[in-house]
C-alpha cells in the first residue's frame, strides 16, 4: 500500500523529524497539532485561545489530505492539566458538534514548548 506525506503551509510546518500528516490507503494520521500559528507562533497562553488554534491547525492538514474533520475517527487529547479539561471540551465539541470521534484525553507531564494542550487524530478518506 502507497503512502503519502500530507504537507500544507496553512498549518505549521513540523518542528522535528516527522510530517504533518500521513496518508495510506484511505486512512489519514495528522501528528500531534499544538498551538502554533501557520508562520510557527505561539498563540497566546489561554487555554481556549490554544485549543482552538490546534483544531483549526489539524482542520487544515486534513483539508490538504482531501478530507475534513466530520470523517475523523479517532483523537488522542494530551493535556498539560488536566483542570482544563472542561473547557477542552466545550471548545472542542464546536468543532465535533455531530457524531464525534472515538477520542482519548490524558494529563501528560510536558509537552513541545511547553503549551497546555496537543491533539494528534486519525480520519478516512472517502472512495473516489
Amino acid at each position: 500500500m502507497k503512502q503519502s506525506v500530507i504537507s500544507t503551509t496553512m498549518a505549521p510546518a513540523a518542528i522535528g523529524p516527522y510530517s504533518q500528516g500521513i496518508e495510506i490507503g484511505n486512512l489519514v494520521f495528522i501528528s500531534g497539532q499544538i498551538p502554533l500559528t501557520a508562520e510557527g507562533n505561539l498563540v497566546g497562553p489561554s487555554i481556549e485561545e490554544q485549543v482552538r488554534q490546534v483544531l483549526q491547525n489539524a482542520e487544515q492538514i486534513l483539508r490538504a489530505a482531501g478530507t475534513s474533520l466530520s470523517n475523523v475517527v479517532k483523537t488522542t487529547v494530551f493535556l498539560a492539566d488536566m483542570n482544563d479539561f472542561s473547557v477542552m471540551n466545550s471548545i472542542y465539541a464546536e468543532f465535533f458538534n455531530a457524531e464525534p470521534p472515538a477520542r482519548s484525553a490524558v494529563q501528560v507531564a510536558r509537552l513541545p514548548k511547553d503549551v497546555k494542550i496537543e491533539i494528534e487524530m486519525i480520519a478516512y478518506k472517502k472512495a473516489e
